[in-house]
């Protein structure tokens, strides 16, 4: 127990030495920060010419195709890098050291071996000492450039970082894009790791991506240069050491290698059986027209310099407009807090269908969150919401084949917003203070029957089988019911949690922790 007691001071003391060694340093200046900006013409690229003859039959409209399944959506992603010709931009909030993130990894650099520039823009809240080494290496590609997003100054602490700069650090970049060529680019809920793309053992995350081209791409790519020449972006090489003179061989060698791993191989060709890019590249990829708008922040909301009435939500509730007769809305982190609960409540008091689906406590991988969601619970059923939780284990073989699961359970990870079966949202953007306050994020509004039709039919059917719809009993309380076909299963407590789950949602409900979520 002493022993037990000296090494937490002793972690205490150089937690706080970290942070006074922090309070001493400041990011570095961006003065020499090279400029770059997308590559308006690219026409004649090859994903140039495969999509040229259908923008040009469908003017003033984008192409979409929702990706679903993991494996599906990683493919499209190492594929489209295999088919770029000048340019790969690439935002994301998260990037796992892992099978998929080097196996994408591997395939941007031999894009750049070949030519094609690379920008890589990463949220640095997801940093490790090994994906460092990686940034590093590449970033002295000379046609790679790595750039992170709002940097933590001391590598490897955090907490450092949190405990002297909170209210910077504390905001994140949650954006996810990848645009290639300035001709296609994929939005969505994804970050890249295993888990996101079917690769994970552990865990699957049930997500969507929106796959576009026609004019919507170059907005996109707009929007990356923002990011890009953001005050919050931050080259690698003014941040982490300096990597040694072969460091980019023994990346490039290891990545390579990667591709003869036979878990690696096996993961690699069930993805690239999967059609979209190809269909793409031999124009027999059906697409969906639609008027298509981005919604994205300002990137100074990570410095608190954004226009509140430019912030996402404003610019999403003011192009999405008001429901008339349905909202179905998929948000894995929802916390309405009390604005959202009264907004939802007057939309059904005027006679609009709201439905909510979310993940339930044994489904979600951020308890903290489902602790702020719970306290909404009650309200929400009293007003006539309907309330959907994902169950961790689809029941359903058709949704399981959908989203290409494997043995690994699942977790609800997409966002998404359908309005009177007329307007789609597609995007990062989650229902929580933190989406709507802290963090930057980017979507589409899809103007579209046919998509948001098929979020709307997706809850009277695949989504009441694969979840526990909460409803209160004559009691006031809340139940939770099972449907397993024609069988209606109750539950009187959070179904398939076990005890320190469900006590640590409690004890975190107390906490006034809700506008961090």
């Amino acid at each position: 127990m002493m022993r037990s007691n000296r090494c937490r001071r002793s972690l205490g003391v150089l937690a706080l030495a970290m942070a006074l060694l922090q309070g001493c340093r400041s990011l570095p200046s961006l003065a020499s920060r090279p400029g770059s900006a997308v590559l308006a013409e690219t026409s004649d690229t090859r994903l140039g010419r495969a999509v040229a003859a259908d923008v040009a039959a469908h003017p003033g409209l984008s192409g979409i195709v929702t990706l679903e399944g993991g494996r599906e959506s990683f493919a499209a992603r190492t594929l489209l890098a295999d088919a770029a010709d000048r340019t790969l931009d690439v935002q994301y909030y998260i990037w796992h050291d892992d099978l998929a993130g080097r196996l994408l990894l591997g395939s941007m650099l031999r894009a750049a071996d070949r030519g094609v520039r690379v920008r890589l823009l990463l949220d640095d809240n997801n940093s490790s000492a090994s994906l460092d080494r990686l940034l590093a290496a590449l970033g002295t590609h000379p046609r790679i450039e790595v750039r992170l997003f709002n940097p933590f100054l001391l590598r490897g602490w955090h907490l450092a970082g949190y405990l002297t700069d909170f209210s910077r650090l504390n905001r994140r970049m949650h954006n996810k894009a990848f645009t290639v060529d300035n001709q296609v680019t994929l939005i969505g809920g994804r970050n890249v790791g295993n888990e996101y793309f079917g690769a994970s053992d552990d865990v699957t995350f049930i997500d969507l991506d929106a796959l576009a081209v026609g004019p919507v791409v170059n907005a996109v790519s707009r929007d990356f240069d923002r990011y890009w020449a953001s005050a919050s972006a931050y080259p690698v090489g003014s941040l982490l050491s300096a990597p040694g003179p072969d460091a980019l061989a023994e990346v490039s060698r290891q990545l390579n290698a990667l591709r003869g791993d036979p878990t690696a191989q096996a993961y690699a060709q069930a993805g690239s059986r999967q059609p979209v890019v190809r269909a793409l590249l031999e124009h027999r990829l059906a697409l969906e027209w639609a008027p298509v708008r981005v919604i994205s922040d300002d990137p100074a909301k990570a410095l608190d310099a954004a226009h509140p009435e430019a912030g996402f939500l404003p610019q999403l509730e003011k192009v999405l407009g008001a429901p008339r007769r349905e909202l179905e809305l998929v948000s894995p982190y929802f916390v309405p807090t009390a604005a959202g609960t009264r907004y939802l409540a007057d939309l059904t008091r005027r006679g609009v269908k709201v439905s909510v689906l979310t993940n339930s406590l044994e489904a979600t991988d951020v308890i903290a969150v489902h602790a702020g969601y719970a306290k909404w619970r009650k309200q929400l059923l009293r007003a006539g919401v309907a309330l959907y939780e994902a169950k961790r284990e689809l029941d359903s073989p058709r949704a399981r084949a959908r989203h290409r699961l494997g043995s690994a359970p699942s977790s609800l990870h997409a966002k998404t917003v359908a309005i009177d079966r007329e307007r789609i949202f597609i995007g990062s953007f989650n229902f929580d203070p933190r989406s709507a306050l802290l963090n930057t994020e980017i979507g589409f509004v899809i103007d579209s029957p046919t998509l948001a039709a098929s979020l709307a039919d997706g809850f009277a059917g695949d989504i009441r089988e694969n979840t526990y719809e909460v409803r209160l009993d004559p009691h006031g309380l809340l139940i939770w019911i099972e449907h397993k076909g024609d069988l209606e299963i109750v539950h009187h407590h959070e179904p398939g949690a076990g005890f320190w789950r469900k006590l640590g949602a409690r004890f975190l409900s107390w906490l006034p922790i809700e506008s961090l979520l």
